[in-house]
């Protein structure tokens, strides 16, 4: 394995030497990793010319950099962390310091202009991505519900703009194996379609000593369709529906040391796993006329889960978890705004969803041979009203000013019922009914000076907002629910253009202020958690990134992110008081740089060679607001050698080629540490073949 390891170093190590004359041509193929067509409705003009940080990345490095979930993006991006929990039920996504480890996410996610609002939804596999946006900072104004850290927008390709049939195959060691078609084509000149769908095998990484199998091995399939259907100019329609299927053994959660909190083996007798069904169907309707457009997003989502947990993480019969939940979702948003070179631009929304969750908790007491059932019925809906508008050369030439704003109404209800099992005998509990109503205000202000053809400068301050709610484990009652959490931002930045475009800098520094966050606790009896509001936060940071395509065929890319983020005012209790500490799970800096090097025609019987090689770093972070355990920082190099003849691409990857060893996620239960370890070496091959 050492050899292997070495040997991919010095390969790569290799070719980056290499030199060739490239055509001018060339370029032409070569796409920067923010060269897109900016698809979304709501943002006119590409996000280098807007005064926000943003940053997004094409299909072609999705994979090059073998990028398969949102989880692959952490690092990656500045400041964006996202841990890898253990399985699929849940995908903390952190932006700047603003997450949630629990409950509804701090991030919003939207999936071809669907929203998802579960974190259960977050983790699904990327095929056929077409490009991905990560938006920092609260974008409440225009995307609204709980995006207090930002948006992450996904959009798969086109069926309208790309023709042909595309296989693929990935072979890697831990006896990983996926396989995934698509096919686009089209019916008409004014109709296209599109059909994938992928299957993934992986082995698993992590022993159970317990019983000599892999705890954490995964099968899933998943598969999409899309209609795409462009009357005439000025409508369009789509129609896309989804299904993906997980079966997950996961949790591959070991012991730490008490002084040192490394992981020891993952040592547990009851098998875990988390089982998904997820189902996703949108109709997007734009209609565009000489003066505004207009746009139609209706949604639907079906997820149902079942989660089996071994909750003591012992070989002993002491306690096992079982979860299922069954969410049904509905949202529609009519959105419009002014069309043409105006210098008064305009856009008005309203958007209304309903979210039904059902939600059974039952926990096993196998010393006692007792079992506890809770059933939450837990229906929310809501509506919004949002505005935003844009005057450009306000008091002079290319000086603008955008003003947004945002009301928000939310209706939580909540039908809870408790039982405890024995053998013989059922008894209620705790029965109750509770309603909660939320609304709120978020205004924007952002102002951008611009240089033609060489950058600008902006600046923005802008409310957040995440409504509170209910939580499913609690043991007293004023922990039954929680409140909502608010945030000022503000934001300065600076982008930048060099060498004929060939180089690209941007710099944005943010300052936010927080109140009453929504932190993870542990249950009383370390059997669960719960969210309870801290009094007051800050997060404050810089964020650069630099692009270059320095000369043909050769792209190069650096990312770096540093933030502080503590607490201002936590008296957890009457003896611990935690202002000063930093915030959990927010990592105090992010680095990534990746360089990419394509020679057309090495050899007669190669047309085009690639390779692509990557760093990530993630800096110190602490895993609980107390501050007593963290994970310093650790960095990966990961690569990827690609030969392309005719229809076949055939690639060589590897990720972690340093075996770095660092701890992935931890937590405490019952008095004690646990911790997964994080993913080791691994390396594969790659088939393509596109026709």
């Amino acid at each position: 394995m050492m050899r292997i390891r070495i040997w991919l170093i010095l390969f790569i190590s290799y070719s980056l030497s290499l030199s060739a004359e490239e055509p001018d041509s060339l370029l032409s193929r070569l796409v920067m990793l923010d060269e897109v067509v900016v698809q979304s409705f709501k943002h006119d003009k590409h996000f280098r010319m807007a005064p926000l940080a943003a940053s997004t990345v094409n299909g072609s490095a999705i994979r090059n950099r073998n990028i398969t979930g949102i989880k692959g993006l952490s690092s990656y991006i500045p400041n964006l962390f996202i841990p890898d929990y253990g399985s699929k039920l849940t995908s903390p996504v952190y932006i700047r310091g603003i997450g949630s480890r629990i409950n509804a996410p701090s991030v919003g996610l939207y999936v071809d202009g669907i929203p998802y609002f579960e974190k259960s939804a977050f983790d699904f596999d990327f095929n056929e991505i077409d490009h991905i946006e990560i938006l920092r900072g609260p974008q409440g104004t225009l995307y609204g519900r709980n995006t207090m850290g930002g948006i992450i927008n996904v959009y798969n390709r086109s069926a309208l703009k790309y023709k042909g049939t595309n296989l693929y195959g990935s072979f890697g060691n831990y006896n990983n194996v996926k396989g995934a078609f698509s096919h686009y084509g089209k019916l008409s000149g004014t109709l296209g379609y599109a059909i994938s769908g992928n299957y993934t095998h992986a082995g698993g990484y992590f022993d159970n000593v317990y019983n000599g199998k892999k705890a954490d091995k995964l099968k899933e399939g998943s598969g999409r369709i899309r209609l795409e259907w462009a009357t005439r100019q000025d409508l369009r329609m789509q129609l896309v529906s989804s299904l993906d299927y997980t079966d997950q053994g996961g949790y591959p959660y070991a012991l730490t040391d008490s002084i040192t909190h490394r992981p020891g083996r993952v040592n547990y007798n009851d098998y875990s796993s988390y089982k998904r069904t997820l189902s996703t169907t949108g109709l997007t309707v734009h209609y565009t006329t000489g003066s505004f457009s207009l746009n139609s997003q209706s949604s639907f989502q079906y997820l149902s889960d079942k989660q089996g947990l071994d909750q003591d993480f012992s070989t002993e019969n002491l306690y096992f978890a079982i979860q299922n939940q069954q969410q049904h979702m509905v949202s529609q948003e009519f959105s419009i705004k002014s069309a043409g070179e105006n210098r008064y631009k305009w856009l008005f929304g309203v958007f209304g969803f309903w979210q039904g969750i059902n939600n059974e908790v039952i926990l096993q007491y196998k010393a006692n041979e007792y079992e506890t059932r809770k059933l939450y019925n837990t229906p929310t809906y809501g509506a919004a009203l949002y505005h935003q508008s844009t005057i450009e050369d306000v008091l002079l030439e290319n000086l603008s000013l955008t003003l947004g704003m945002r009301y928000d109404y939310e209706k939580a209800d909540t039908d809870y019922k408790a039982y405890k099992n024995t053998a013989n005998d059922r008894a209620e509990t705790d029965r109750f009914t509770s309603k909660l109503d939320f609304n709120q205000f978020t205004p924007k202000i952002a102002i951008q000076y611009s240089i033609p053809s060489r950058g600008m400068i902006y600046a923005t301050v802008s409310k957040g907002y995440k409504t509170g709610g209910f939580n499913t484990s609690f043991e007293k009652e004023e922990d039954r629910s929680f409140k909502p959490e608010y945030s000022w931002n503000y934001e300065a930045g600076t982008k930048w253009e060099f060498l004929e475009n060939r180089i690209k800098a941007e710099l944005s520094l943010f300052y936010i202020d927080w109140k009453n966050q929504q932190i993870y606790q542990p249950l009383p009896s370390g059997r669960g958690s719960m969210l309870k509001n801290a009094g007051r936060s800050e997060s404050k940071g810089i964020e650069i990134g630099l692009q270059g395509n320095l000369f043909n065929g050769f792209m190069l890319q650096a990312n770096y992110g540093y933030t502080h983020a503590t607490f201002k005012a936590y008296k957890r209790s009457e003896t611990l008081d935690y202002a000063g500490n930093y915030l959990p799970i927010v990592p105090s800096q992010t680095i990534s740089a990746s360089a990419d090097y394509m020679i057309p025609s090495l050899f007669r019987w190669i047309d085009r060679f690639s390779l692509n090689i990557g760093f990530v770093g993630t800096g110190k972070l602490y895993w609980n607001e107390n501050n007593k355990v963290s994970q310093p920082f650790y960095a990966q190099l990961n690569g990827k050698i690609s030969a392309t003849k005719e229809i076949v691409t055939i690639s060589l990857w590897a990720k972690n080629m340093t075996n770095t060893k660092y701890t992935a996620f931890y937590f405490e239960s019952m008095g004690e540490g646990f911790a997964q370890k994080g993913r080791p070496f691994t390396f594969g091959t790659d088939i393509a073949v596109n026709f």
